[in-house]
């Protein structure tokens, strides 16, 4: 049977507030909103490609920020299902607000989010049709955040049934471990359980080095530091022991980061495909706005899985994805063309007329 989308990843939208010109938010009166969530940034690399994608959430009813939102994910080429859900009150359900300072130079990016009352901690698998959105319409890779598991019990539960699900219907499963310390706290033996299921069902497993340690106890190489390109062997060796943990997945790939200002990084990436590793060393790389560098990476990657791509070809449209996005002032990346993508592994920036 033919599949009706390429990709499909549950999500909770959003918005994403920045001053212009870079300035801290604490000393600014303007600011740039645009539609957000790091499951429809993994997506949009493949919808800027021509590819059929969609998201499952859930919108405020008769919010004019939900309205927002869809326009935005029409305007990516994102299809969407989901539930509307009443506000109930003034004090009741809302999309999520991200307050993004970028940084500059010496002075840090800084990120605060407001999720007061989200309302995609209500996604639940009773609103959604399963058997219809796998069985009938299909979708060759299901994309999954460590972000979505772990906002609520609900979502938690929803992306255990979207797994099982997609497994039963022949969908490779992607898993991007995204851990964030205070969605965990005080549930880690609850949310160690739901990450473990789906990583043992999971074709494609990612998450930086933290992820890996602190979502599936696998152990691997400190966080952060200087000369992140030293410990190449040490992240391989991560991988390796993920790899045993979790024999089901064919795909491994991690990111090196290392930050030597707001306005350049040192980009690199490690990917295991069946036995074959393709590591890319860290390069210089100018960042513009560093959010979504790493959901580029992901879209960038899943992408080139769709495209039946060799190994090694997957991991340098996944690392060029991520320096795009991070030369945009959106958290995401739509590409003209598979070439803007090569041109940035290449090098080349000359003008194209």
């Amino acid at each position: 049977m033919s599949k009706k989308y390429a990709i499909i990843a549950p999500s909770s939208m959003g918005v994403r507030i920045t001053p212009p010109d870079r300035q801290p938010v604490a000393i600014s009166n303007m600011f740039r909103m645009q539609a957000t969530s790091a499951e429809t940034n993994v997506l949009s690399i493949a919808a800027g490609l021509g590819l059929p994608v969609k998201v499952l959430t859930t919108f405020v009813e008769g919010s004019p920020i939900a309205r927002f939102i869809k326009g935005d994910l029409r305007r990516r080429g994102i299809d969407y299902e989901g539930k509307e859900v009443p506000q109930g009150s003034p004090w009741g359900y809302r999309h999520q607000f991200n307050i993004a300072d970028s940084g500059y130079g010496l002075r840090a990016p800084r990120v605060a989010n407001d999720r007061a009352g989200e309302v995609g901690r209500t996604l639940n698998v009773a609103d959604f049709d399963l058997p219809r959105i796998f069985g009938e319409e299909g979708a060759e890779i299901l994309h999954l955040s460590g972000l979505i598991c772990a906002l609520s019990p609900d979502t938690g539960k929803f992306c255990l049934e979207l797994a099982r699900t997609a497994k039963k219907y022949g969908t490779k499963i992607s898993f991007d471990l995204n851990y964030r310390a205070s969605f965990w706290k005080g549930r880690e033996e609850e949310l160690s359980a739901i990450f473990s299921e789906i990583a043992s069902v999971a074709d494609i497993l990612v998450g930086n080095e933290e992820d890996f340690q602190l979502c599936l106890g696998v152990e691997g190489p400190e966080a952060g530091g200087k000369d992140i390109g030293s410990k190449i062997e040490s992240f391989k060796g991560m991988v390796e022991n993920v790899k045993k943990r979790y024999p089901n997945a064919t795909t491994f790939a991690t990111t090196l980061r290392q930050v030597v200002s707001a306005n350049e990084h040192l980009w690199g990436a490690i990917v295991l495909s069946g036995e074959k590793w393709t590591v890319i060393e860290p390069r210089s790389i100018p960042v513009l706005d560093r959010i979504g560098g790493g959901d580029g990476f992901v879209g960038g990657l899943l992408y080139a899985i769709t495209q039946g791509w060799e190994a090694e070809k997957c991991a340098q449209f996944a690392w060029a994805s991520g320096a795009f996005v991070t030369t945009l002032l959106d958290d995401f990346g739509l590409p003209a063309d598979e070439k803007q993508i090569w041109d940035i592994w290449a090098g080349n920036a000359r003008v194209q007329r």
